[in-house]
């Protein structure tokens, strides 16, 4: 069966007896039909001082077109832990329109480990994304009708920052002219238009912590520089309060069920490679104060989300992991060995082995934060017992544990193993720390990334990158993390340099600051902020039968 046909056959409860596991009373809940429903306002403010949980994070070897299933095994522990009979919460990102009609496909996970209703998590959901992006446009419009109407504030029009954006892969959007026309039609500018969840908007929406801190990051929202070369920001435009209406529904988190009815929290959903890959604090604050074990994920590689996730949402948000899952499979491994994708589920230890770098590198980087940590193999039917004994033992070479999960085929019984090693590791002290000190300069952070976590030898950064770096750190940003955009695929900001590259150089093109995130973004090579779809995109297998069934969802 596929994961879709899969997901029609959970014995889904209402989503209020659901929420009862965490202690939710029904009247604190804003349903959304049946099964999906948003935690109040009150309630929140209500659970803050609870006891806090432990804090799991799932990261994963870099992804290969094989796929590494780090959304399926995160979902399976967080049901293995219930199966424990330990009180445990989810707290997930939202999926993307782009790639559930691109080529990854949506992000609930996998056959019987997956959040449902799957099809209704994927598109549309509660209409968070919709309300993102309509605030988001909505600020690209009062600033281009404040230009028309006088521009009082006296914005350049050659250096206008923000952009437009869309929750749908199109890449003929990234470089458009606006203001044809007219006089009444507006300036004739060049503009541009990013994916929905690049938006700083959806990473002010995942960092704040409330009504009144969303307020305050999105007025710090630079849009713009004056003809004296001065920032100009949204507050400046008046913008704020419009927006926060668009957004006060969208900030409530929402909860709904796993295929076992384990509880998840599921909020935001910024993608790893071009923005900072974490659901929302208040989700996962949420989830710390309603279970013992909050299980939760950051995307793409560890490279990219766990780094991101230690280092700018734990350090804005004051939290601490407690264990690290590391999802790694066999095919990936034999892929970043130099196997084809069409030879992946033909035994080859050799090729595992020789792949198995890229994921010895990723262990390395997240025990650097003194954090403990754990492997979990997702098992595929090709695999085979002698590749599976042989990647434990490399495993347990770097002296990390590990444990077979097989949760797509057996749901949370399939990782009760893992979930046990991972409630030890959990349970135990550590030394959680950030790779860098906020004091640092920007370009110190840039380099101790590229060369601790990416394994970088220099970097190189263009004209433009450094005169940009200079203005950010004279504006006074300087302290501010660093969120690199770059390739998934690579440790590298080449998605051909798989395995483990060593000693390259590492090009930065572009840096700018998202104020209201928080957070400086630099990007590295030749990375999209609005991706395109494939020549056979998922969107042309996708399809509604005469019963209101939709098909082809992944």
């Amino acid at each position: 069966m596929t994961d879709i046909e899969i997901a029609r056959t959970a014995k889904l409860k209402p989503i209020a007896e659901v929420a009862a596991k965490l202690d939710i009373p029904a009247d604190e809940l804003e349903m959304y039909g049946k099964y999906k429903a948003k935690l109040s306002d009150d309630f929140l403010k209500k659970i803050k001082d609870n006891k806090k949980g432990k804090l799991i994070l799932v990261t994963a070897v870099n992804p290969t077109p094989a796929g590494e299933g780090k959304t399926t095994v995160s979902i399976g522990l967080g049901q293995a832990f219930s199966k424990l009979g330990l009180k445990t919460a989810l707290a997930l990102r939202e999926p993307s329109l782009g790639p559930c009609f691109g080529v990854k496909g949506g992000a609930a996970g996998g056959g019987y480990s997956q959040v449902v209703p799957m099809d209704e998590l994927n598109l549309h959901f509660t209409g968070d994304f919709h309300a993102i992006t309509a605030a988001n446009n909505l600020l690209a419009a009062l600033l281009d009708n404040h230009i028309q109407q006088g521009n009082e504030l006296r914005i350049d029009t050659r250096q206008v920052l923000w952009k437009r954006c869309m929750d749908i892969n199109d890449r003929t959007l990234r470089n458009v002219v606006i203001g044809l026309g007219a006089k009444g039609d507006g300036f004739v500018r060049e503009d541009h238009f990013i994916i929905t969840v690049a938006s700083e908007i959806m990473a002010i929406f995942c960092l704040a912590e409330d009504m009144d801190d969303l307020k305050k990051r999105l007025s710090n929202i630079i849009v713009a520089y004056n003809l004296d070369g001065d920032p100009v920001t949204a507050g400046d435009l008046g913008a704020v309060g419009s927006m926060c209406a668009l957004l006060k529904d969208a900030i409530r988190p929402n909860i709904i069920q796993t295929m076992e009815n384990t509880p998840v929290i599921v909020h935001g959903g910024p993608f790893a490679n071009i923005a900072h890959g974490c659901n929302s604090v208040r989700a996962t604050k949420a989830a710390l104060a309603l279970a013992d074990y909050a299980v939760t994920e950051a995307g793409f590689g560890a490279d990219l989300g766990a780094e991101k996730f230690m280092d700018i949402k734990c350090r804005m948000a004051g939290l601490k992991p407690d264990a690290v899952v590391i999802v790694a499979t066999v095919r990936a491994l034999k892929y970043n060995g130099g196997v084809q994708k069409a030879d992946l589920t033909t035994e080859n230890i050799e090729a595992m082995k020789a792949g198995a770098c890229n994921l010895i590198k990723h262990i390395e980087n997240v025990k650097s934060y003194g954090v403990p940590v754990c492997v979990a193999i997702n098992r595929f039917t090709s695999d085979t017992d002698a590749e599976i004994a042989e990647l434990g033992k490399l495993i347990e070479s770097t002296g990390t544990d590990y444990s077979v999960a097989e949760v797509w085929a057996k749901g949370g019984e399939g990782a009760i193993e893992l979930a046990e090693k991972v409630k030890a590791l959990a349970d135990a002290d550590s030394d959680f720390h950030y790779l860098y000190d906020s004091s640092l300069s920007l370009t110190e952070k840039i380099e101790t990334i590229a060369t601790k976590i990416y394994g970088a030898g220099s970097v190189n950064y263009t004209n433009a990158a450094v005169k940009q770096i200079r203005k950010i750190e004279e504006m006074g940003f300087g302290n501010v993390p660093v969120c690199v955009a770059k390739t998934q695929y690579s440790l590298s900001d080449d998605p051909k340099k798989l395995g483990r590259p060593e000693g390259y150089e590492l090009n930065v093109r572009e840096v700018y600051i998202s104020a209201g995130a928080g957070f400086c973004v630099v990007l590295a090579g030749n990375i999209m902020t609005m991706p395109g779809l494939p020549k056979h995109p998922a969107a042309l297998d996708i399809d509604v039968d005469d019963h209101g069934e939709i098909t082809g969802l992944f």
